[in-house]
C-alpha cells in the first residue's frame, strides 16, 4: 500500500468552510497530483474545498498544502493476504 505524507499550513485554512460532526470538526480537502516535477519533490498540493454556491460562482478553494509518495518500506507493513477461496 502507498502512503502519503502531507503538510497543511493551518493559517491559510478557510475557518468558514470548516464544518463540526459527530465526533469533532472537520476539513474537506482534494488531494491533486503536479502536471510536472515539483521543485520541493512534492508529487501534488492541497485544495480546501468549499460550498457548492462559491464553486458556481467560479472561486476556487485556497492552496492549503502539499503532498508527497513515501518510499515503500516493506519493513513496516504487514504483507497482504491472499485468499484464493474468496468467491469474487
Amino acid at each position: 500500500m502507498q502512503k502519503i505524507l502531507f503538510k497543511i499550513n493551518l493559517k491559510k485554512l478557510e475557518k468558514a468552510e470548516l464544518y463540526v460532526g459527530q465526533q469533532g470538526t472537520y476539513l474537506d480537502g482534494i488531494l491533486i497530483p503536479n502536471k510536472g516535477e515539483s521543485k520541493y519533490g512534492d508529487d501534488g498540493f492541497i485544495v480546501q474545498s468549499i460550498s457548492k454556491a462559491r464553486r458556481d460562482k467560479g472561486e476556487r478553494g485556497p492552496i492549503v498544502g502539499n503532498w508527497r509518495y513515501l518510499a515503500e518500506d516493506n519493513h513496516n507493513s504487514a504483507p497482504e493476504a491472499e485468499d484464493e477461496n474468496v468467491p469474487f
